[in-house]
């Protein structure tokens, strides 16, 4: 194997590593009473908010209370899982593990926690509609299909941002003929 390869799994060891650790601290974390209760119940909450204006706003005639979303005859709560904490979990653990400078892996952080959320926003507001009119369908929409959209979308827009990352580390440092020899 060459020195190129035992390298390169080295790295890819490294980053697997830390990305593992990180999200079973940022689990254990977000899963701990106080940080569930002060932090992601609020967030949870604004998110319903957030989404009966919206669907008010689309001609929904939903009522907001907490965490719950209702009309005259459906309604939903949203519960963990379903607030995209755990993808921007997963995005966030791999963007940190992820090679590169501080500043990128913050402004990835921000951007990829702003698009999960409002693709779970788009979700929430679905998911009220398809049970409002469909419902039916609500519980493959929620369990299979948007739920795997969402850490789906997590996912890719990791690749996505690691491949920018390296192109754009790839084309910041010298190449081997720029580098000074020694000797």
């Amino acid at each position: 194997m060459s020195e190129a390869s035992v390298d390169a799994r080295r790295r890819s060891l490294r980053f697997l590593l830390r990305f593992v650790a990180l999200l079973i601290v940022f689990y254990f974390i977000v899963a701990s009473r106080p940080v569930n209760d002060a932090v992601i119940v609020p967030f949870t909450a604004g998110i319903a908010s957030v989404s009966g204006k919206l669907l008010n706003a689309l001609g929904e005639k939903a009522e907001v209370s907490g965490t719950e979303i209702r009309s005259s005859s459906f309604g939903v709560n949203i519960e963990n899982g379903c607030n995209g904490v755990e993808t921007a979990l997963l995005f966030g653990s791999a963007v940190l593990a992820f090679p590169a400078r501080w500043s990128r892996r913050l402004l990835g952080l921000l951007l990829g926690f702003l698009a999960i959320q409002v693709l779970n926003l788009f979700r929430v507001i679905t998911l009220f509609w398809i049970g409002l009119h469909r419902p039916a369908l609500f519980n493959s929409s929620h369990t299979v299909i948007w739920q795997s959209v969402v850490v789906l979308f997590g996912v890719l827009l990791f690749l996505l941002w690691a491949s920018r990352e390296r192109r754009l580390s790839a084309a910041s440092s010298p190449t081997v003929r720029d580098r000074p020899r020694k000797g």
